[in-house]
């Protein structure tokens, strides 16, 4: 783990209200091995572990460590309280099978529901904090290989959209409904499904962790990082391979998301790389509860990532976006730099249960819940990206909303894009361009459709926008 200077933990700290980790110095140190904990690959030590984060708990706040081996573990829930040191030499690695994760309350992409816990979970807790320079292996391939055959059945049934959700995969980890929690420094490889989920929680700092989803295998929605519906959060300095989002904010889908109406607030995530992903940076799909003063800046994302600013929802998902800022972005093979979708991916976001299908469980309802037209649109407004530099790109831009839903008052400036085409922005409103340079080796210019509003300054590769 990269060692931070105590200025620069306590203004990162700040930012989100937790205490640093230097502030828990002198805490009593418990040492799994000591409850029985055996590390030696074959053992499964779910319930020494546990016994050791239950231990520190109780007599905290104390540190629970290891001694290094391989500890094949189920599900753990760490306490208020308590830190989780997994040290150099440390792995945990998730066992197989559901009858390892217990099901419980929480939030799957974007409705409530039951599901299997993560690996590591905090859990309606405070004062927590996961640490060390170790690993945390999911073991995935085993979740991976059974959705991709799901997967299969599903899309031919017209099932798409309930394959995420019936095709129960543990996350890696998970905050939910907690406060004062951090995660630093650790190796989090092949994930069954999402890897860090910071649900309903508030004051989280996430720093220094290292994600690789792609090893032995595509992992199917191993989202890096998932901010839903928090509040002062802080993500900063991760190194991410996933196949899906790397750095994500959400916050609900449809009638549930609507129902729950928790935005994401006060969101910083900054000093990123994304070497694989489907964006460097995305707010949705779940968009239901809105997202608010949000500042991501200083990412550098590679060529096997498809989009760099992605903002993604659905007609029937609702929400919004006010008050976010982007900048300072590097983008290197990038295909899409600006990329802009209020009708995203159809056969996942809208839920029809099929004629005849009988038996459904409660969450199929829940997904199918019809959607009044004037609340399932979504605005975005007042959004401001600069400071973008991207290369070999394919299409500089791919922004569409609804014409009864314009995104407005967005403002692009010093962004410079070299792409094979240029494409286009559609339905936007009082849209501020300044010193935004798009060359292409097609020659084409970004086009304009449905456009108010439109002031272009000092910029090059464009069309003329259509007059107020």
């Amino acid at each position: 783990m990269k060692k931070w200077s105590c200025a620069a933990l306590l203004c990162a700290a700040a930012l989100v209200g937790i205490q640093p980790m230097a502030a828990h110095a002198k805490m009593l140190a418990i040492r799994a091995n000591a409850y029985g904990a055996k590390g030696d690959g074959i053992t499964l030590d779910t319930r020494a572990i546990q016994a050791a984060l239950d231990a520190a708990a109780k007599k905290g706040p104390a540190t629970v460590t290891f001694a290094p081996g391989t500890y094949r573990t189920g599900a753990l829930f760490v306490k208020s309280g308590t830190t989780l040191r997994i040290g150099a030499g440390v792995t945990l690695r998730a066992v197989h099978g559901l009858a390892n994760y217990p099901l419980i309350k929480t939030r799957v992409a974007g409705i409530d529901m039951h599901w299997p816990a993560a690996v590591i979970n905090v859990y309606r807790q405070h004062d927590v904090h996961i640490t060390g320079s170790g690993t945390v292996d999911g073991n995935g391939k085993y979740w991976w290989d059974g959705y991709w055959a799901l997967r299969k059945q599903y899309d031919l049934r017209g099932l798409r959209w309930a394959a995420d959700y019936d095709d129960r995969r543990p996350r890696l980890i998970e905050f939910y409904q907690s406060q004062h929690v951090s995660l630093a420094g650790l190796h989090l490889l092949r994930s069954p499904f999402w890897t860090v989920h910071i649900c309903y929680s508030a004051y989280v700092h996430v720093d220094g962790i290292t994600i690789r989803n792609n090893i032995g295998g595509r992992g199917p929605s191993t989202d890096g990082v998932d901010i839903d519906s928090s509040r002062h959060v802080l993500v900063e300095h991760a190194d991410i391979s996933v196949n899906d989002d790397a750095l994500c904010l959400k916050a609900g889908r449809d009638s549930d998301g609507l129902r729950v109406n928790k935005p994401d607030v006060d969101i910083v995530i900054r000093n990123c790389t994304v070497r694989y992903g489907a964006a460097a940076f995305t707010i949705g799909s779940e968009t239901s509860g809105g997202f608010r003063n949000v500042d991501v800046y200083n990412i550098h994302a590679l060529e096997h990532v498809p989009s760099g600013v992605l903002f993604k929802s659905a007609h029937t998902r609702g929400g919004w976006a006010d008050n976010i800022r982007i900048h300072d972005f590097q983008l290197d093979g990038v295909a899409i730099p600006i990329h802009i979708t209020m009708n995203w991916n159809p056969s996942y976001s809208y839920a029809k249960i099929p004629h005849g299908l009988k038996h459904v469980p409660r969450y199929y309802r829940v997904l199918a819940k019809p959607v009044p037209p004037a609340r399932g649109l979504p605005h975005f407004r007042n959004v401001h990206i600069w400071n973008i530099e991207a290369t070999n790109a394919k299409r500089a831009f791919d922004v569409s909303a609804m014409p009864a839903a314009p995104l407005v008052r967005f403002k692009l400036d010093h962004i410079r894009i070299q792409a094979q085409s240029a494409g286009s922005i559609a339905a936007v409103r009082d849209w501020t361009l300044s010193h935004v340079t798009v060359q292409t080796k097609d020659g084409s210019q970004v086009k304009f459709k449905n456009a108010q509003a439109v002031t272009l300054i000092n910029d090059t590769g464009f069309t003329t926008p259509p007059k107020p």
